[in-house]
């Protein structure tokens, strides 16, 4: 019987809902004892203070590790390892690690670092979970779009034309043993027909399709897959080792804009959403203070789609400052958002 300590790997697109699968099967591990580590594109972490202020038992603060600014594929050996191997030196260790990749990320890279001697006779991925955003799977938001291509083409000659969306799409579904089907409550049966359609065209391993709503899986499901994915690398292709090319961040970038005190949630969204459609933002996510309201105001936004809620009251001494994270393709212009959104 092995004793290593099995570890499942999220993956998948900004704002698919890795957080809220994260959550849910947190609040329902049954006194398992988890360790988090959540990697964010940027500087800014959103994604790891959410999970914290849910308090949830069974994963303290000092069981979640934030690893920002950096793609945690491209950063194994100065971030990941190091982590890793701090949570395995504890005096009493997680019973499982869950890792939360960022959306920009690659699987394939973290799950080869498990071969690392360091790593790899006391940990094992139990299974990689890819969850997918259903409406903007079927929307064919990761799909490339020929005619914007040729469009492209007509006007310059020299740009890269491949979809870096469509790319990472691909990467994320077809390094997975399971894959969610999330926000299944926002598609009816045409769009979901159409959401498992897009991922199947791109699928080229054996995955099993879960719908969900609000990342909402059993933990019994997600947790005890025993797939070894670490011994099964060659099972699960990656375009750009079939392309013979580097992983580029450059496709993506990401910034903040500090925001003052707002008198309503909808003094921000008024602007947000046009600003959204005019800058094709791929992912809004931050915190707000809101006049009169004792509670942090979480922001959370994927294309159009925008959501808020509060989600923990300020803490005494806590800096009630508002922050807002902006990320899409590379070329974003930053001084006429930054100016679309002044409050």
């Amino acid at each position: 019987m092995s004793t290593k300590i099995p570890a499942t790997v999220v993956t998948g697109f900004l704002g698919a809902g890795k957080t809220s699968l994260i959550q849910n099967l947190l609040k329902n591990a049954k006194g398992r004892r988890i360790a988090l580590i959540i990697n964010e594109f940027g500087e800014t972490g959103v994604d790891g203070e959410i999970v914290k202020a849910c308090k949830i038992e069974g994963c303290p603060e000092e069981n979640i590790v934030e690893l920002a600014n950096g793609c945690i594929c491209c950063t194994v050996a100065d971030d990941f390892l190091p982590t890793m191997q701090i949570l395995l030196n504890r005096p009493q260790p997680p019973e499982h690690i869950v890792i939360e990749t960022s959306g920009l990320a690659l699987p394939k890279p973290l799950v080869r670092a498990f071969n690392w001697p360091e790593v790899r006779t006391r940990v094992t991925v139990d299974g990689v979970v890819a969850v997918v955003d259903g409406p903007a799977a079927a929307a064919g938001r990761f799909a490339d779009n020929p005619d914007a291509v040729d469009q492209q083409r007509a006007a310059d000659d020299n740009l890269d034309h491949d979809s870096p969306l469509a790319e990472l799409f691909e990467d994320q579904i077809n390094c997975a043993d399971l894959i969610v089907l999330n926000k299944s409550d926002l598609m009816d049966d045409t769009a979901r027909q159409a959401a498992e359609a897009a991922i199947n065209k791109e699928l080229q391993r054996r995955a099993k399709i879960l719908p969900a709503s609000f990342g909402a899986i059993d933990p019994a499901i997600l947790l005890g897959i025993g797939a070894g994915a670490e011994d099964d690398l060659d099972s699960r292709p990656s375009h750009h080792e079939l392309e013979g090319e580097d992983h580029d961040h450059d496709d993506f970038e990401s910034f903040h804009l500090d925001l003052p005190q707002l008198t309503s949630p909808d003094q921000l969204l008024q602007k947000l959403l046009p600003t959204i459609e005019r800058h094709d933002i791929l992912r809004v996510k931050g915190f707000l203070n809101v006049a009169g309201k004792e509670m942090r105001l979480v922001l959370q936004g994927v294309g159009s789609r925008v959501q808020h809620y509060y989600d923990r009251a300020w803490e005494a001494g806590e800096a009630r400052n508002g922050r807002l994270v902006v990320i899409g393709l590379k070329g974003l212009d930053r001084d006429s958002i930054a100016r679309a959104l002044a409050l």
